[in-house]
């Protein structure tokens, strides 16, 4: 997938043709799934190319002064638009300059001269432009091809990313599994860290996860996936994992200012540092524990190897 962060990396006039969704995405679920397929599907028709354009920030920082803990960073957005099929994805920095902006100069400046579009798929409460004047309706009266695609429900509750939050701040993994339609997850950088989880033999990969939204502290059966930094593709296997994240009660010395997310792979040897990992959380294993000392860390977290084999094994197969 192409990704274009500047609109002077645009052309002006000669862009292949597109069809375009415009939107946040925070946390890419069913109903974002949705208006993504549906993009794919007409731009195939088309001969277009399908297109994204999403915001770097969430535009409520500006909008707002302030903007919730996003489910999913820019980076972990562009994973799973690639995943979906989409084939460009034009990433804006919300600003006041966008901000004010008229719908009708986004759309004819931005969206048609620059990126080519040809046809527009929207969700059914999109809104764009100053004063959020623009959407599908606005798009119609201009003469354009809009698909609008309507509201995505689950459990008779209208899937948003809001209602996603919620349900990941309280641990409900299998609730926001279902309104995502994949596992609940995260993605970061490996960070290199203190080095502790390998001295008590469980080597660790540190993930920084750049502040995205992630489960209540605790140890949780998981699958990593890793991504191939050059071209964001994902390599093939994805491993099984322990994953603990919490304030390390146990080991002496400051506590962080934030829960850690810390990951051993399962029979996995390797240098992970400077990869990104995306962290699917299969269940919930125990909830985070103060011990007495090192030793009786380490017999824990032997248990918990064995649990998450287990747990793994029953939703995956045997082969873990």
């Amino acid at each position: 997938m192409r990704t274009t962060f500047e609109r002077a990396e645009l052309g002006r006039g000669d862009a292949a043709p597109s069809v375009v969704s415009i939107g946040v995405f925070d946390g890419v679920h069913l109903g974002h799934q949705a208006i993504l397929a549906a993009n794919v599907c007409r731009a195939a028709e088309l001969g277009a190319v399908p297109t994204v354009v999403t915001f770097r920030d969430h535009p409520k920082r500006v909008l707002l002064g302030r903007a919730p803990r996003t489910l999913t960073t820019l980076e972990h957005r562009l994973q799973l638009f690639q995943r979906a099929g989409i084939e460009h994805t034009l990433a804006l920095q919300f600003d006041a300059d966008l901000r004010r902006v008229s719908a009708e100069d986004f759309t004819r400046e931005l969206l048609v001269a620059e990126l080519g579009a040809k046809s527009f798929v929207l969700g059914f409460d999109s809104k764009f432009g100053r004063d959020r004047e623009g959407g599908p309706e606005f798009l119609m009266e201009l003469g354009f091809d809009v698909q609008v695609v309507p509201e995505v429900d689950v459990d008779r509750r209208a899937v948003s990313s809001t209602a996603i939050r919620e349900a990941v701040e309280l641990g409900d993994l299998a609730g926001a599994a279902r309104m995502l339609g994949r596992a609940v997850s995260v993605f970061g950088e490996v960070v290199r860290g203190d080095a502790l989880g390998r001295q008590i033999g469980f080597p660790t990969a540190n993930l920084d996860l750049h502040h995205e939204l992630h489960p209540p502290t605790g140890v949780y059966a998981c699958l990593a996936r890793r991504r191939n930094p050059a071209d964001r593709s994902e390599l093939p296997a994805a491993h099984p994992a322990v994953a603990n994240i919490g304030y390390r009660p146990t080991v002496a010395g400051t506590r962080p200012e934030r829960p850690l997310v810390e990951v051993h792979l399962l029979d996995f040897e390797g240098d992970l540092y400077g990869e990104h990992l995306e962290l699917e959380f299969v269940a919930c294993l125990r909830g985070e524990v103060r011990f007495d000392g090192l030793e009786a860390l380490g017999e824990q977290i032997a248990r918990d190897v064995a649990d998450a084999r287990r747990v793994l094994a029953r939703e995956s197969g045997p082969s873990l």
